[in-house]
């Protein structure tokens, strides 16, 4: 779903001369994807992209956003440094991230907490903005409207049994999955917005026991990765070989980055997509599976920092050229959480809690967990 409005806005101040009013009317407001509304833990959020494309001769800064529901309900806002670490731009960064160039494109990438009690069924968007030169005022926008997506989310099994595994993802990190746009078709689209890298720990944080430069040595290398649901095989590959070392993995090719991987169609134009396998798949394209099948084996193929799987959602069999697409997750046991996912990276000792059990909810992020089995 596309919704894009060039906003034509009235001039910001009485009797502005004809640049000023070439900066007001030069702003494109469009959210390519329809937002989400998504259980993450045990709240609610709003996922989505605001996508900002300057068409005006001078740089603008991004002062103030402001999201609305129904009724002009206000929802959230940003400023500030949360404003400058919700916001990409496309190309090289700038020192402000804030600032957009003329000609270039900012995109925003929204992860609102709602309450339960106030979910729009459609939202609005109030935009200040400075302009970096000629008479330097501010000025504000309205436009962007959407209508969230209503449908139920995929209700999935888990894809791993066991624990304790990592869901490692981090939706403000600048290089994570959650920001990285592909254009390898023709057409931009966000295949991570929902991905996850799940990474088996012990109790110490440790991901491996004895040298970590030998993959076999990790506590998730070679676990059984499991269908998520019912469904056919529309999609693998099976024919790059495990690296016997983490420091002779030689560095892969963009269409060599995902490893080896499966594709699961669940239907509803929804594909289970599963990468970074170990060479040897038990099932082939065509092979009809049930929920908790094994469909792989949890491997160090591809473009990969230590042994994981990647899982996401997609709306097409295409590694890149997909939209990735929210779930939740029927049941796992929540037990700890790390506080960032540099602490993750540090390998320190995650921070335990209370057991619990949690249901039909996408995991926050670097969430320590277990599965049902082993």
């Amino acid at each position: 779903m596309r919704i894009k409005l060039l906003v034509l806005a009235l001039l910001a101040l009485a009797g502005a001369g004809p640049a000023a009013a070439q900066v007001n009317q030069s702003l494109d407001i469009a959210i390519p994807e329809a937002p989400n509304i998504v259980r993450v833990g045990a709240a609610d959020q709003l996922i989505y992209e605001l996508h900002l494309t300057n068409f005006s001769s001078l740089p603008l800064r991004l002062d103030r956003l402001s999201i609305a529901g129904d009724k002009d309900a206000p929802l959230k806002s940003y400023a500030g440094d949360e404003l400058a670490k919700a916001t990409g731009l496309v190309g090289p960064a700038g020192a402000d991230a804030r600032i957009i160039p003329p000609g270039r494109r900012a995109v925003l990438y929204i992860n609102a907490p709602i309450a339960a009690a106030s979910t729009p069924r459609s939202i609005s968007h109030s935009l200040t903005l400075g302009k970096i030169g000629g008479d330097g005022a501010s000025f504000t926008l309205s436009g962007g409207a959407a209508t969230p997506e209503t449908i139920a989310l995929p209700r999935l099994s888990p894809p791993l049994r066991g624990g304790p595994w990592v869901a490692v993802y981090e939706p403000g990190m600048e290089r994570g999955h959650r920001r990285v746009f592909y254009a390898t078709e023709g057409s931009a689209t966000l295949p991570g917005r929902f991905a996850i890298d799940w990474m088996k720990v012990d109790a110490n944080g440790k991901l491996s026991s004895g040298d970590a430069d030998i993959p076999a040595n990790y506590h998730g290398f070679g676990a059984e990765v499991l269908a998520v649901a019912d469904g056919t095989i529309v999609a693998l590959r099976d024919d790059m070989p495990d690296p016997a070392t983490r420091s002779g993995r030689t560095n892969p090719s963009i269409a060599d980055a995902s490893g080896n991987y499966v594709m699961l169609d669940i239907g509803d134009g929804r594909i289970a997509t599963y990468e970074h396998l170990k060479l040897g798949a038990p099932v082939a394209v065509g092979d009809r599976v049930k929920a908790g099948q094994v469909v792989g084996f949890l491997g160090f193929t591809g473009q990969a920092s230590a042994p994981h799987l990647h899982f996401h959602l997609a709306d097409r069999a295409s590694i890149l050229g997909a939209e990735g697409q929210p779930y939740v997750l029927t049941s796992l046991v929540s037990l700890g959480q790390y506080p960032s996912i540099e602490a993750f990276g540090r390998g320190e000792k995650w921070p335990a809690k209370a057991t619990e059990t949690v249901r039909d909810s996408f995991p926050p992020p670097n969430l320590v967990v277990r599965f049902p089995g082993e």
